[in-house]
C-alpha cells in the first residue's frame, strides 16, 4: 500500500473531486513549505554563505 493510494481512496466524493481536492493539498502542502518549513530551515543550510568574487585567504585571483 502506498501513501498516494492510500490517500486516493481517503478522499471523497467522484474522481473530479478528488483530483481538485488532491490539487488543493498538495497546493497546502507547497505553501506550508515556503511559509513555514524553508524559513526556518534557512539558517541552518551552509549555501547561504556565498564567497563568489570574494579575494581567496592566499590573496591571489582564484
Amino acid at each position: 500500500m502506498t501513501v498516494y493510494g492510500w490517500l486516493w481512496r481517503a478522499l471523497p466524493g467522484p474522481v473530479g473531486v478528488r483530483v481538485a481536492l488532491a490539487l488543493l493539498l498538495a497546493l497546502a502542502a507547497v505553501a506550508a513549505c515556503f511559509l513555514w518549513v524553508f524559513p526556518a530551515v534557512a539558517p541552518h543550510v551552509p549555501f547561504n554563505d556565498g564567497t563568489v568574487g570574494a579575494p581567496s585567504p592566499a590573496g591571489g585571483a582564484g
